[in-house]
């Protein structure tokens, strides 16, 4: 009997070991994977047919590229070289009218061809024939560990790539007259289609990780992630902690916004400055040019949309001419609108077009101009999005696991501009600490006062694209917050 019960005593604290050390693996990847996790509760997954295969497609450059001011907000340019100039790639074509210091640099060596303008001789683009063989500017190579914030910041200015950087308030290209309290990085991208991170790094983990050392000298930086525990793991096992906290972010688009990141963890007050970095190619860029000492503003694209015939990858450079990439990718009989960006906040363009200095994708998708449609909005669709659920699509999610029906969305607003109604949608979608009906009211009023109240200092244009999408109001919401942050900017300079 006595044996018998030793026996069970052993087995039951085998059992109890094995079940502590299982325990403690668990706490320890929780605590890995799970620590500093933000819980959002609100948002919109927009799933679209088209996403990007992660395969790398070869494009044959036809050597024109032009630099769009434009792409950088805020910026009044000044261009500072003349047609028939020749140009090595990170000398820079233009400069920041107000911070002469803040130069913007060409992407290619060769014969600048063209100074581009339109009314009241705006500045448009820059245009440059590529070289056969290209010619680099050489900044020299640094030992990023040997520097101070306001070296890796005179680094930046030299090579023309500082003003990639942009900030909070105003959400606009930042410039060095005043150093920010933070830096945010924000690596989830989580808009619809949007291109892969984790595939545009591999292989260029060196770069990012001495990117995001550089920011560190010059204020504390914060990293966005997404919950996917493979691309956590691939960012830690880059030593990233060492330089910077890492912040999960667990929702719904847009978490990856790096303005509701900010507002997540180290909200704007009024009078301080922020540096937001919300397209994180531009870390590859400032890495790029502190390991080689030269400017290399390749980016990794996704071609993408419903009306492409194979999505997939393909690495450009900024400023390239779309029609490297778009050349028989679609069917071109059809009325389809190309977007320089992704469907939310992305322009429009043609094959005409140039990559955008910020652009992570390149999307095709139906016009719907020449749609004929029985019966209009009232037909119980099938194939149609609908967010209040006004049509029967929504019955297919439930075939469907986790609700990922993919759409083929055109580009029709479906209604015209309307009066505003406070029915709470805006704040549905949007997860910040602002009432973001009451903010769009104020500045529709221009009353500057109320706007400071109700939290215009911590919100960009892009915060709002999915308020835009769902508004019943068809308000062009991000424009009216691009002319509220202009105005409220002009106020306090």
């Amino acid at each position: 009997m006595q044996q018998l019960f030793l026996g069970f005593l052993y087995s039951f604290c085998s059992f109890f070991a094995k079940f502590a050390a299982i325990f403690r693996e668990t706490f320890q990847f929780f605590i890995l994977y799970m620590a500093n996790v933000i819980k959002l509760h609100k948002g919109l997954d927009i799933h679209l047919q088209g996403k990007a295969e992660e395969k790398l497609i070869t494009l044959k450059s036809n050597g024109q590229y032009a630099l769009v001011p434009d792409d950088f907000e805020g910026v009044t340019p000044k261009v500072i070289v003349k047609e028939g100039d020749k140009v090595k790639a990170g000398d820079a074509l233009f400069i920041n009218k107000q911070y002469p210091q803040v130069k913007f640099a060409s992407p290619v060596s060769g014969t600048v061809r063209e100074v581009v303008r339109g009314e009241r001789r705006k500045v448009l683009c820059i245009k440059v024939e590529a070289d056969k063989e290209q010619q680099f500017t050489d900044f020299g190579k640094k030992d990023v560990s040997k520097m101070d914030g306001q070296q890796v910041i005179d680094t930046l200015l030299e090579a023309g790539i500082f003003g990639y950087i942009n900030q909070l308030p105003y959400a606009v290209s930042t410039n060095p007259s005043v150093l920010p309290k933070a830096i945010f990085v924000s690596v989830l991208r989580d808009k619809p289609l949007a291109a892969s991170f984790d595939f545009e790094v591999q292989g260029q983990e060196a770069d990012f990780v001495t990117g995001i050392q550089a920011l560190s000298k010059i204020a504390k930086t914060y990293i966005g992630l997404g919950i996917q525990p493979d691309f956590q793991s691939a960012i830690r096992q880059m030593g990233i902690e060492q330089y910077a906290e890492l912040n999960i972010f667990d929702g719904k688009c847009p978490a990856g916004n790096v303005g509701v990141q900010v507002n997540h963890i180290d909200p704007v007050n009024k009078g301080e400055v922020v540096w937001t970095i919300g397209d994180p190619t531009v870390v590859l860029f400032i890495g790029r040019l502190l390991n080689t000492g030269k400017v290399n503003l390749t980016r990794r694209i996704a071609l993408c949309g419903s009306e492409v015939k194979q999505p997939a990858y393909a690495d450009m450079l900024v400023g390239e001419e779309l029609a490297t990439l778009l050349s028989n990718s679609y069917d071109a009989s059809k009325h389809v609108r190309i977007i320089n960006g992704n469907v939310l906040t992305g322009r429009p363009t043609t094959k005409d077009g140039f990559l955008g200095a910020h652009t992570s994708e390149i999307t095709v998708i139906p016009e719907g101009d020449d749609a004929d449609e029985m019966l209009g909005w009232i037909l119980p669709r099938l194939k149609q999005f609908s967010v209040s659920r006004s049509y029967f699509s929504w019955l297919q999610n439930l075939w469907f696991s986790n609700n990922k029906k993919q759409y083929a969305l055109d580009a029709r607003v479906k209604g015209g501009e309307r009066h505003m109604i406070m029915s709470g949608e805006y704040d549905k979608v949007l997860p910040m600490d602002i009432y973001g009906e009451y903010l769009i009211k104020a500045i529709i009023a221009g009353d500057i006062d109320r706007q400071e109240a109700l939290g215009i200092y911590e919100v960009s244009p892009e915060d709002f694209a999915l308020a835009e999408f769902v508004d019943s109001s068809k308000l062009e919401l991000q424009r009216i917050v691009r002319e509220g942050l202009n105005i409220l900017r002009k106020e306090n300079a």
